[in-house]
């Protein structure tokens, strides 16, 4: 039995509807077909193979000598040395056409090397084994609503309920694999040729990064950055995923395992900042609609998540076949925080669509309809406790970034009245604006220590604090900034790098067990405040450290572990990938902040 690799060996293949991780070892340990939030049908990732994988390596074994992304693609290029020679894989998906379909070519560079494949097909997340039979010299496996089929030249044959090959590439040669999935009812969909789908995937990814407006520092890594955020888009409705994965342990053995297949609106302001500031306005404009039919209906119905088409049943249950990340169980699907009440993303929605008008898109007239409806529940209701946006299982409480987040959106549609001209009663908002800001300065704020605090009353501290400046609560140049910045900088780093909360303050704030690594987004909040506070050459260090955690090929997960020295939780996480591109636009001189009337108001 071959284990699964750590979270940094993992590179993402993708067609805008799902995502594959491939190992550098050769092998796709993780697809969901058709969608990123279908059941797994290589599930690997959080079993062992027995659950489900695909591997195409020489016969030798062992990870690969090199591996890169075709220039600026998805196409992944592995290659190995070995005592009989030097062979190369490529594997991508197209971008969707008919269906869904995984290509890998084997390509012979020196000598001739044995190769061997190993495909065990699982469905249901590695619950249900296949039929698995030959038709007209394809491969065909199919259980329930799922089909795969596997079209190469290469004799295939069964054993102990998976299908192997052996064969050998000799200097030159070309060999094809491609898989395809359907739907079992459906007729037999039409499989790509795999040399014209590399040559159309290449095009696909050149012609999209050529829309790059980005000409600040660090180019090649904001570009990987901005590939991965397209690779996590689903096509169809302009959602935009947390992760590709579920269940990745935010601590090695813990219990801290979720779903990220899902859109969080959160991350909604932060990822049209990056899209925006990076000319990606179509993708912007896509994520705005997805935004305003997930959310329409009911403002007190506000979910802080849906799914990639907007579904707001998200139940949570676990998986208790599988053992999860190096038995970092359970594994779960769905997530039940779909269903807490997050002040914030009521603030964030607003936050997101003023900036989407403010950057001159063209008028999406539902949203300020939208927008009112929002402001009125937030009048009432902007004195609830809350569960905050970590999604904290224990007590609700009186969250101060979730009160920072409902000041802002309130801030901007004050803003939108006066620089737009659009309906709404800009002075009872104005109001309500003063009152939240004196509020969360009366009890948010422990003079003593010279810092806001994690919730009204608390000793603890939230790396959120770090944007109260951005979202323009208090100028940078407040001392009760740089207070705050100081005092989770001194709290929460670890090496450097930011953890969310203490888990233990308070009397255990979350309600969970154990701990977790430091948040990688909060990290790149912790550069930007930095740089904001004018420690520019400190936030530069900062930022230069979190691109060394960058696996070889570009990509982040949600948090690090720095006594291990690994990256943990769901990979590649959105949330770290726009941090990184929003960061660098900052140190390199773009305005990522939003410039609101209230932004130097004092309280």
């Amino acid at each position: 039995m071959i284990t699964v690799a750590p979270i940094e060996d993992y590179a993402i293949l993708g067609d805008l509807h799902t995502a594959a991780l491939l190992s550098r070892d050769g092998a796709i340990d993780w697809l969901c077909l058709p969608r990123f939030d279908s059941p797994a049908c290589f599930a690997a990732l959080l079993h062992d193979e027995h659950a489900g994988t695909w591997r195409l390596a020489p016969a030798s074994g062992g990870p690969a000598a090199r591996r890169a992304y075709r220039g600026d693609s998805l196409i992944m290029t592995t290659e190995w040395d070995t005592p009989d020679g030097t062979v190369r894989v490529l594997d991508f998906m197209p971008p969707r056409g008919e269906a869904a379909d995984v290509v890998r070519i084997v390509e012979g560079v020196s000598g001739r090397v044995p190769m061997r494949m190993l495909l065990r097909l699982r469905f249901g997340y590695g619950a249900v084994t296949p039929w698995v039979r030959s038709e007209n010299g394809e491969f065909v496996a199919v259980a329930g609503p799922d089909a795969i089929r596997v079209r190469t030249p290469v004799p295939l044959h069964g054993e102990d309920m998976a299908t192997h090959a052996e064969f050998t590439v000799a200097a030159g040669e070309r060999v094809p694999f491609v898989l395809t999935h359907s739907a079992s009812h459906h007729p037999r969909p039409r499989s790509a040729d795999a040399e014209t789908a590399l040559a159309e995937t290449e095009r696909f990814w050149a012609d999209w990064i050529g829309r790059c407006r980005y000409d600040g520092q660090w180019p090649d890594a904001v570009r990987r950055a901005l590939i991965t955020l397209k690779a996590l888009t689903y096509a169809p409705t302009g959602g935009i995923l947390a992760a590709a994965t579920t269940s990745l342990p935010e601590r090695l053995g813990g219990s801290r395992n979720w779903d990220y297949r899902y859109c969080w609106l959160r991350d909604a302001t932060f990822t049209l900042q990056a899209l925006i500031g990076t000319g990606y306005h179509e993708e912007a404009r896509a994520w705005r609609e997805w935004l305003v039919r997930a959310v329409a209906g009911d403002p007190a119905d506000l979910q802080i998540m849906y799914g990639l088409d907007g579904t707001r049943l998200l139940p949570e249950s676990t998986l208790d076949w599988l053992s999860g990340y190096e038995d970092s169980a359970p594994v779960r699907i769905g997530n039940a925080a779909a269903g807490q009440f997050q002040l914030d993303v009521w603030g964030e929605v607003l936050d997101g669509l003023h900036l989407v008008r403010e950057a001159g898109l063209p008028t999406f007239h539902p949203a300020w309809d939208l927008q009112r409806a929002l402001l009125e529940f937030l009048e009432g209701n902007w004195d609830r406790p809350d569960n905050s946006l970590w999604e904290v299982r224990g007590p609700r409480r009186h969250f101060v970034h979730s009160k920072v987040l409902a000041w802002a959106g309130v801030d901007r549609a004050v803003h939108t009245v006066q620089a737009h001209g659009l309906d709404g009663p800009a002075g009872d908002w104005r109001a309500l604006r003063d009152k939240i800001h004196q509020d969360v300065c009366a009890h948010g704020y422990d003079a003593d220590r010279t810092t806001f605090t994690q919730f009204y009353g608390s000793r603890g501290l939230d790396a959120a604090l770090l944007l109260i400046p951005r979202v323009g609560f208090l100028p940078a140049a407040d001392p009760r900034v740089r207070g705050t910045v100081d005092a989770v900088r001194a709290e929460l780093a670890h090496d450097g790098f930011v953890r969310r909360y203490d888990a233990d303050a308070d009397g255990g704030v979350d309600g969970l067990p154990g701990g977790e690594g430091s948040f990688l987004a909060c990290s790149f909040w912790l550069a930007d405040a930095l740089h904001a506070t004018g420690r520019r050459r400190e936030a530069r260090s900062l930022f230069e450290r979190l691109l060394g955690l960058r696996n070889d090929v570009g990509l982040l997960s949600e948090e690090y572990d720095t006594e291990l020295g690994r990256q943990v939780g769901n990979t590649p996480q959105a949330f770290s990938m726009v941090g990184l591109v929003n960061t660098a636009r900052q140190l390199s001189g773009a305005e990522t902040g939003t410039n609101a009337p209230g932004a130097d108001q004092r309280s």
